[in-house]
């Protein structure tokens, strides 16, 4: 028996009346909430930030075979890399590009054609220490100045103090525009047509670039004009 002020209950009871109240407490507490946490704060859930496009987008990556996105990177530059540095990137690609499409002309050509020099003929890699001091000179003035114009458009100022820029390239510039275009190739383009444009100049570039490294290497080997290889002494 418990004596409960002044009533005496049996214990059994007492018992009972307790694990009730228990039961009762537990089973209100229990209940889902229909409200939101996010609704308690006043704020929505943010979605799953979306992985940015290979590259983030820059033309180039078309697979001339099956006509889909190549996405090729084996030795995995692009990985952790930041827009502005994948910008710089192909900023590199496409000087040393444009660069190769020149060389692989210049194999062609001046092998053969030389009016600038009086050169002896032959192949080019044994031309080039021939090559009189003015025409060092004026190559030497013509490529320190192309370069200096490209750095001033499209890479930002050193900061006094650092010696260094916060970034390579300035923030919204577009990799390769330099604005020369004497032949307006890209007047009154689509921007479809536009990036169609620079896709078709990389496909060249990176062969051109391939092209380039195999007249150096060929002629490195053979000490002979490309021409005289497949047959034609005349080149």
């Amino acid at each position: 028996l418990i004596r409960e002020g002044a009533r005496t209950l049996p214990k059994t009871a007492s018992m009972l009346s307790l694990s009730l109240q228990s039961t009762s407490f537990h089973g209100v507490a229990s209940v889902p909430s229909r409200v939101q946490p996010t609704m308690l704060f006043g704020a929505k859930a943010s979605a799953p930030k979306k992985a940015p496009a290979f590259a983030y987008g820059l033309p180039g990556n078309f697979n001339a075979l099956g006509g889909s996105e190549l996405n090729w990177d084996p030795a995995g530059f692009l990985e952790g890399k930041s827009e502005l540095e994948v910008n710089r990137y192909r900023e590199a690609e496409l000087t040393h590009g444009r660069v190769g499409m020149l060389a692989s002309l210049g194999f062609l050509v001046q092998e053969k054609f030389h009016p600038l020099f009086s050169g002896d003929g032959g192949p080019a890699i044994d031309q080039i220490p021939q090559l009189p001091v003015w025409l060092w000179v004026v190559m030497g003035g013509g490529i320190a100045a192309a370069e200096a114009a490209r750095i001033n458009i499209a890479f930002r100022e050193l900061d006094g103090e650092k010696l260094k820029a916060e970034t390579a390239l300035r923030p919204g510039y577009t990799p390769g525009d330099l604005g020369f275009d004497p032949l307006g190739f890209s007047k009154d383009l689509s921007a479809d047509e536009f990036k169609l444009m620079q896709e078709k100049e990389l496909a060249h570039a990176r062969l051109a670039m391939i092209a380039a490294a195999g007249f150096l290497a060929q002629e490195a080997v053979t000490h002979a004009t490309w021409g005289t290889v497949y047959g034609l002494p005349d080149f």
